[in-house]
C-alpha cells in the first residue's frame, strides 16, 4: 500500500509540473527571421520598416547589416536551387547590403508573414496595401523583405546568421524532460529503500 501511495504522490508532482509548463508555454515568445533586402536598404525604408515592426508588437532582439556573397546567398536559398528564378534571386540578394533581424513575439512566424504580405509585392499593393511589401517592394523578385515560413525554418535561418544557444522553447523542453526523469527516478529509489526496510 505504501509503495502504491509513494508512486501516486510523485506521479501527481509530475502532472503539476506538466500543467505549469503547459500554461506558461502558451505565452512564450517565438522567434522568426526578418531580412530587409538590398532594395529596402538602398531605398531608405529601414526606419519605416522598423517602426512598423515595433508598432506591431515585435521585439528586435538582434540585428546586423551584412553583405552576402554568392556562396552565402546560394546556401541560404538552397531549397530554391532548382527553381528557374534562382540565379536572379542570388544576383538580387548580393546586389547590396541586407539587414538581418531576429524578431520575437508570441506566434511570431505567422504574425510576421501576415505583416510583410504576399511574396509578389505587385499583388501585395492590391490585396494587402498596408503590408511592408506593398510599402517598399516592386514585384515578385524585388519584394524588399524576407520572412521565415515556419518555426523550423526560422530556427534554421537564425542559426545560419547568428551562432547562438538554442531557443527558449528548446531549453524549456529539455529542462522539463530532465526534471520529470529525476522525479520518477527518485520515486523508484524511495520505493526500493522502503522495501529494504
Amino acid at each position: 500500500m505504501t509503495q502504491f501511495l509513494t508512486r501516486i504522490f510523485f506521479f501527481s508532482m509530475l502532472i503539476i509540473v506538466l500543467r505549469c509548463y503547459s500554461s506558461t508555454g502558451r505565452g512564450e515568445k517565438e522567434r522568426t527571421l526578418g531580412i530587409i533586402k538590398p532594395d529596402g536598404l538602398s531605398g531608405n525604408y529601414t526606419n519605416r520598416i522598423k517602426q512598423v515592426i515595433l508598432e506591431s508588437g515585435f521585439e528586435i532582439s538582434k540585428e546586423m547589416v551584412i553583405q552576402l556573397d554568392e556562396q552565402d546567398a546560394a546556401n541560404f536559398y538552397a531549397e530554391h536551387s532548382s527553381k528557374i528564378f534562382f540565379t536572379d534571386l542570388i544576383r538580387y540578394m548580393t546586389s547590396g547590403p541586407v539587414l538581418v533581424m531576429i524578431l520575437e513575439k508570441e506566434d511570431a512566424v505567422a504574425h510576421w508573414r501576415d505583416l510583410i504580405g504576399p511574396t509578389d509585392a505587385g499583388k501585395a499593393k492590391i490585396t494587402h496595401p498596408h503590408s511592408i511589401r506593398a510599402m517598399c517592394g516592386i514585384d515578385l523578385e524585388k519584394n524588399c523583405i524576407h520572412g521565415s515560413d515556419s518555426h523550423q525554418s526560422a530556427e534554421r535561418e537564425i542559426a545560419f546568421f547568428f551562432k547562438e544557444a538554442p531557443s527558449v522553447s528548446v531549453l524549456t523542453s529539455f529542462c522539463l524532460y530532465f526534471f520529470s526523469f529525476h522525479i520518477w527516478a527518485f520515486a523508484d529509489e524511495a520505493v526500493r529503500k522502503h522495501d529494504e526496510l
